[in-house]
Formats: structure tokens, C-alpha cells, sequence
């Protein structure tokens, strides 16, 4: 009887240990999923687009699949990496960052002066000159999940800076609740959306009077500008969120003025608004701060990526 009680206590124990590490794991993801939020809203801007074009029901099956390589991407490629960073060289967690920081600002600047000066580009024209329609799906997703992995890169490095000091398996735990939870959150919504229209048609069909038809019918038309302002939400996510983690990243090199100087300027605002609204005011004076960083940055960047780092991976392909 003396040795039942000892091995239930010690279950008992083990017990405790567990409960205590999920509740460090959820309070850690948690935390680390509020630090990716502007990230998650480009991704979830950006993809829609991938079932532009086809019958409805491909869409649902495209989404599944992007989300399913969406998945992979976290669980499988990058956490174990992102893992190993933490492990062995984390002084390269800020300079990646940044690295991928540029890259968000690249591509929203890009959007930005498509929107301002309109242009052909080769690249895309060749893309979309699809010679076998059959293939055209297998295209899309993989493009999709391509640009899914840069995305979930930031994604998972992000969360891995936001999570406090703790355990590897806390860390890990954390890391791939984030993963899960983005990934389901995102491509959940995302197929939602895209099904918005068929579901306002079908409510629009089945009630021919009443609210349910006036809220069919506004669901039909509002969906393509809904499109429009997701759009341009995750074009100023993408440039807020890539300058935004320039600004931090120099700050953590050692190079303190650029967020200094936006966190004065942020707090000499905040002081000529009621203090009700001074958080609000001094964070969405931040953000501007960053996004215009990041369009300024992402313009520079232009020139660079389109005339001389794609030529040379062009290059290197053949």
C-alpha cells in the first residue's frame, strides 16, 4: 500500500509539472502569436488571390492544400531551424529578421508603385500565359506555397523572439501551437471569404424576400470590394510589419535613432490627445512611422532586386 501511495504521488508530480508547462506554453504562444499579428493579416490578404479564376468547386480543395503545405512549411522546415537558432546561434535571430523584414518591405513597396505607375512585367505575363490550363492549379499552389514559406518564416521567427526565456520543449511546444493556430486561423478565414458570394447567392436563392435575401444580396455585392480593401490592408500590414522589424533590429544592433526618434515623435503626439486615446494615438503614430520606413526602404530595394539579384538568380537557374 506504502508503494501505491509513493507511485501516486509521484503521478501526482508529474502531473503538476505537466499542467504547469501547457499553461507556460499557452501563455507563451499566446504571446508570441499577439507579436505576428501583421504578418498573419498580409498572409491572409495575400491568399485569396490563388483561387481567382477557377470553378467553385476548386476552391475549397486549392485552400486545403496550400494550408496543408502551409503546414508543412512550419512544423517540418522551419521550426526544427528556427529551434536550432535559438539553441546555437541566436545572434542571428536579428539579422534574419531583418532579412525578411526587407523582403516584406520589397514586396508592398513593389505593390505600391504597380498601383501608382502601372506596368507590364514579363515575369508575371509568363506566368499567367499557361499553356496547359491543366496544370494551371498545380502552378498556383505551388507559387502559393512558396510565398507561404517566406511568410511563415517571419511568422515562426517572430513568435520564436516573442517567446519569453524558457525550456526547449516549452519553446517547442510554443512554436508549434503558433504554427497550428496561424495556419488554421489563416486558411480558415481565407475560406470564408472566398466562399462568402456562393453563400450570399444560396441565402439570396432560398429567401426570396426578407432580411436573409437583403443580406445575400449584400454579401454577393460587397464581396469584390471586401477583396479591394484586404488588399490594400495586407499591402500596409506587410509595410508596417517589414519596417517595424528594421526599426527594432537596428535598435538591438546598436543603432538607436530611427526608434528613438519615432518613439519621441510617437509620445509628443500622444500628449496633445486626451489620455483616453494617447495609447491609441501613439501606437498608430509608431506604425505610420514604420510603414513610411518601409516604403522608403522597400523603393530602394526595388531597383536592386528586379535589376540585379534577378538577373543573377536567373542566371545561376541555367
Amino acid at each position: 500500500m506504502t508503494g501505491l501511495l509513493a507511485l501516486l504521488d509521484d503521478v501526482a508530480a508529474i502531473a503538476k509539472v505537466a499542467a504547469s508547462t501547457i499553461d507556460d506554453i499557452a501563455a507563451s504562444a499566446a504571446e508570441a502569436g499577439t507579436k505576428t499579428a501583421g504578418v498573419v493579416i498580409d498572409d491572409a490578404a495575400v491568399a485569396p488571390k490563388y483561387v481567382q479564376g477557377f470553378a467553385p468547386a476548386r476552391e475549397l480543395p486549392i485552400i486545403w492544400r496550400i494550408a496543408r503545405g502551409s503546414l508543412f512549411n512550419k512544423l517540418v522546415l522551419l521550426m526544427p531551424v528556427a529551434l536550432l537558432l535559438s539553441a546555437w546561434a541566436p545572434w542571428l535571430i536579428t539579422p534574419l529578421l531583418m532579412l525578411g523584414g526587407s523582403y516584406l518591405c520589397f514586396e508592398g513597396a513593389e505593390k505600391v508603385f504597380h498601383a501608382l505607375f502601372p506596368h507590364g512585367d514579363a515575369h508575371v505575363e509568363a506566368d499567367l500565359d499557361v499553356k496547359d490550363p491543366g496544370h494551371l492549379e498545380e502552378a498556383k499552389v505551388r507559387g502559393a506555397i512558396k510565398t507561404d514559406f517566406i511568410l511563415s518564416a517571419e511568422i515562426m521567427t517572430i513568435a520564436l523572439t516573442a517567446i519569453p526565456d524558457s525550456t526547449f520543449w516549452v519553446e517547442a511546444g510554443a512554436l508549434a501551437l503558433v504554427a497550428i493556430a496561424v495556419t488554421l486561423g489563416v486558411y480558415g478565414g481565407v475560406g470564408l471569404i472566398v466562399k462568402m458570394d456562393d453563400i450570399g447567392l444560396y441565402l439570396a436563392r432560398k429567401h426570396p424576400s426578407g432580411p436573409l435575401h437583403t443580406l445575400g444580396r449584400g454579401l454577393v455585392k460587397g464581396m469584390p470590394r471586401t477583396m479591394q480593401v484586404l488588399s490594400v490592408v495586407g499591402t500596409a500590414a506587410m509595410l508596417w510589419v517589414g519596417g517595424s522589424i528594421l526599426v527594432h533590429g537596428l535598435h538591438t544592433l546598436g543603432v538607436h535613432h530611427p526608434y528613438v526618434d519615432i518613439h519621441h515623435l510617437a509620445e509628443a503626439v500622444a500628449h496633445l490627445v486626451p489620455h483616453a486615446a494617447a495609447g491609441a494615438v501613439e501606437w498608430a503614430v509608431t506604425a505610420l512611422c514604420d510603414g513610411v520606413l518601409g516604403v522608403i526602404w522597400g523603393l530602394v530595394l526595388i531597383p536592386v532586386v528586379t535589376r540585379i539579384l534577378a538577373p543573377l538568380a536567373g542566371q545561376s537557374a541555367h
